[in-house]
């Protein structure tokens, strides 16, 4: 799959976005190949084959975008774990769990 992508109901899907991922059927059959520029002809034919979503490429964000979009993560970790203490010894498996969740959320930026 690509780094960067996200699943949409077929609804939000528009004709030209990629697709991040192999789509398959329920019987595990391909349907398209990732990589896949959709088509509005594509995208009408999905309903038949039971397709609700689409793993789909996000755009790039410009670095304007991606600064603001890892302050919210950040403030996001921050307020789950709100009640962790550095200095309290029962805290420090919840400060390893806080650095983990703040690596898989914002990279190696997080370290």
């Amino acid at each position: 799959m690509s780094a960067a992508f996200r699943h949409l109901p077929l609804s939000d899907v528009q004709a030209g976005m990629v697709l991040s991922a192999d789509l398959l059927d329920s019987q595990g059959h391909m349907l398209l190949p990732q990589g896949t520029v959709l088509t509005e002809t594509m995208l009408g034919l999905m309903p038949r084959h039971g397709i609700a979503n689409l793993p789909v490429e996000a755009p790039a964000l410009s670095p304007e975008e991606q600064a603001a979009l890892n302050a919210r993560i950040r403030e996001r970790i921050a307020y789950l774990f709100r009640h962790l203490s550095p200095e309290r010894e029962e805290d420090h498996a919840a400060g390893v769990l806080r650095e983990m969740v703040s690596i898989y959320r914002l990279g190696r930026e997080a370290a």
